[in-house]
This record gives structure tokens, sequence and C-alpha cells, in this order.
């Protein structure tokens, strides 16, 4: 049962935030390494006397891009046995105190229209722990302008199976299963169409790993599509006309050449085997129609 709590991410002191744990399943998953590129254009911030580009939440991290003023990545650590759900009784976002507003997309991008903020790390997923703080900080602290990126109101059933990937994931896994890290950002193009200065992510991709019942790492990853995007950028001009999201299934490897993320032994961990050609609008992808055209 969910328990009703009243705060809001603004509340949050984030400067004790111990962040996503690259050992949380047991073998050494951590957050993936940059490119030289990324690693040069990451947002950093002053921790203990030292320029950091991991910004740490309640059981989540995330890297920002200070060119695009989203997230590079997302990291989060589920606990499928510990879970602590909070009602979602408070929607108010608030900026990152630790890096400039400049660096982050705020209200103004979602102001009179049809936009959503939309979570890049699920508000549910860290809600978790031994204590209903533990799991108070994790909800609140998805509330930031950092994990948000633009997603249209209008869900359909593209969107609907992105939003259940990790839940599948932890629903069809033995018991010793029950742990899962998500890995989870935006495809950042020179196409994304700019809306009031800012390019709007057309894809997303996920990367979800876990632990067998062998103790072998396991991963699998996933796109959610929006190619039919259409915006103008123009003086007065805020329409933009959204297509269907679509949901594939891909390759750790494919993320890893849209994105310039390196992603180590995940890259090895993924049992999707790619037929070109045959699925989607890229032939390494599988469109997913239902859960169950999962490869797990």
């Amino acid at each position: 049962m969910s328990v009703p709590v009243t705060t809001s991410a603004a509340d949050q002191d984030l400067t004790t935030r111990t962040g996503f744990d690259p050992e949380f399943l047991g073998v050494h998953v951590p957050l993936p390494a940059l490119s030289e590129r990324l690693a040069a254009d990451a947002a950093s911030y002053d921790r203990d006397g030292v320029p950091d580009h991991e910004l740490r939440y309640e059981h989540f991290s995330l890297m920002m891009s200070t060119t695009h003023r989203f997230a590079i990545v997302t990291a989060v650590a589920v606990d499928g046995r510990r879970r602590l759900p909070i009602d979602r009784s408070n929607d108010s976002w608030a900026f990152d105190p630790r890096l400039p507003e400049g660096v982050q997309v705020g209200e103004e991008l979602y102001a009179n229209n049809d936009l959503d903020r939309g979570h890049l790390v699920r508000r549910l997923d860290p809600d978790w722990g031994d204590t209903l703080a533990e799991s108070t900080r994790a909800n609140f602290d998805t509330f930031h302008f950092t994990n948000c990126t633009p997603q249209h109101a209008r869900f359909n059933q593209g969107k609907q199976l992105w939003a259940g990937l990790e839940d599948y994931v932890l629903n069809n896994a033995a018991d010793h299963r029950l742990r899962v890290v998500v890995f989870t950002g935006p495809v950042f193009t020179a196409e994304d169409r700019s809306y009031r200065g800012v390019q709007i992510p057309r894809r997303f991709w996920k990367v979800v790993a876990t632990v067998t019942s062998e103790a072998k790492l396991h991963a699998t990853a996933y796109m959610l599509s929006q190619q039919d995007l259409v915006g103008l950028e123009a003086p007065g001009a805020d329409d933009w006309v959204y297509g269907a999201y679509s949901t594939f299934q891909t390759s750790v490897a494919t993320v890893e050449g849209l994105t310039e993320l390196d992603f180590g032994a995940l890259r090895d961990a993924d049992p999707y085997v790619p037929a070109a050609g045959r699925f989607g609008a890229r032939a390494e992808d599988r469109e997913l129609t239902e859960l169950t055209d999962l490869v797990l």
C-alpha cells in the first residue's frame, strides 16, 4: 500500500545523497563511461572540493549535458523486495541547486503547451528502502529538472510499453533476481528540432540489467522512437505535431553507438541478436507490440 506524504523536491537536502550503487546487483555495474567529447560537455559541481560530473540522489544518479541541458544518462537501482511506494501528491518540480539554473531546462519550456515534464528515472523506481523516510527522499528527488525531459501529454501504446519494461523484467525474474539496474537517456542528434530555444530529443533509450540464477550478468536494451515529431522554430511558433511513439528492442552495442557511452560488461551480457533488415525503423531494432515480444 502506498503512503501519502506532503513535501516537494525543493525541500530536499541533496548534500548527503550517495547516489547509484555500482555494487547493487552483487557484481560491479558502474555508470557507463563517457567519451572524451561527452566528458567535456558534462556539467560538474564542487563535491567536497573536487569537480564531479555525477549528480547523486537517493538510489539514483545522473550526468547532465551543458549543451542540451538534459541528462546524458540516468542510473537507478530498483529493489522489488523493499518497495515502499509513495503517493503522487505533489508534482512540483525544482532546479537542482548544485548546478547553475542555466544548464537545466525549467518551467519555461512546458508552459502553455501539451508538453509533459517526463521523468527519465521513473518516479516509483527508487521508491524503496528500510524506512518511509528513505523512500520519500527518493520519490521527491525524481522531481528535479535534471531528471526531466519533454514528452507529449498524450499517452499511447508505445509509451505504455516503455513504462512497463522494468516491471516486466522484475515480475518475470526468479526471486533472487528481484533487483534491477536501469540506465536511461535521450538520443541527441543534429536533426532534433528546436522549440523555445531547446532541441527536443525524438528518441530515448533504456538499458536494463540484472543477474541470473547462475550469478551471471544479464542486460537488455530498448529504444522509444518518435521519428514523426515535427516542429518549427519561429517567433511565436508554439505548436508541435507528434506522431505515434514506437517501442523497439535493440542491442546495448547499438545504444553505445548512438550515445558515445561505454557500457563495458553489459555489452557482452546482452542476449539479443539483431536480425538485419527484418525489424523496425532500423535494421537492428525489433518493434514491440506487447511485452511478451521481448527477448530476455
